[in-house]
């Protein structure tokens, strides 16, 4: 399960890899570390003038939970069951989330510190990728949670369960926003081991508190 990702590039960047696309007119600060709970840059399609145009905007990560479920979900895998259906077959609850790297944690205590470590994950050619995801909207605002798939190796080394869904191509992120919902659930399949890489990333200097 991916609960942790970063999204360190620019609008720019942003809009040269997923054009045509409103991105508001403005930059984004760098995101480091991005949680369940936090609110982070999504892309959705939408009309504009009789034209569809992609627009970029904010999320909160996590789709409420329903059911039996007690807690957000963050992660998409089973597109079949009937909580996810109706939303895959509506291109419009389609969504990218832009990301630069992902990570997951190590299965066992790192010796050194007696904590679980992270990994992180990126392309290894390009610093700009997105999630699969599906969206909606909540009297809270709209939220959003991400595709999973069987990981490759790269990945499965390290969480043998699963990884997120990678999209790296215009015509892959042509295909989730806009193909019908079986060319879109055939997009659910892990990115090439040749494409990634694991990288370093150093922790973030902790928040300074206040002296009162």
């Amino acid at each position: 399960m991916c609960n942790l990702y970063r999204m360190t590039s620019s609008a720019d960047a942003i809009r040269e890899l997923f054009a045509p696309i409103d991105t508001g007119g403005s930059n984004l600060a760098p995101l480091l570390e991005i949680f369940p709970g936090h609110e982070a840059p999504v892309i959705v399609a939408g009309p504009s003038d009789g034209e569809s145009i992609r627009r970029l905007g904010a999320m909160r990560w996590g789709w409420p939970p329903f059911g039996e479920v007690r807690h957000p979900i963050t992660n998409i895998r089973n597109l079949a069951s009937p909580m996810w259906r109706a939303a895959l077959a509506d291109p419009a609850r389609r969504c990218l989330v832009p990301a630069t790297a992902f990570s997951e944690w190590s299965a066992a205590p790192d010796p050194a510190t007696g904590r679980k470590r992270k990994h992180w994950f990126a392309l290894r050619d390009a610093e700009l990728f997105a999630f699969a995801g599906l969206w909606r909207l909540t009297a809270d605002g709209p939220r959003y949670a991400f595709l999973t798939c069987a990981p490759n190796e790269i990945v499965g080394r390290i969480h043998p369960k699963a990884m997120p869904v990678l999209l790296t191509r215009p015509d892959e992120t042509q295909a989730w926003l806009a193909g019908d919902a079986t060319a879109a659930a055939a997009l659910q399949r892990p990115l090439a081991d040749a494409a990634m890489e694991e990288i370093e990333i150093a922790e973030p200097a902790p928040a300074q508190g206040t002296l009162l």
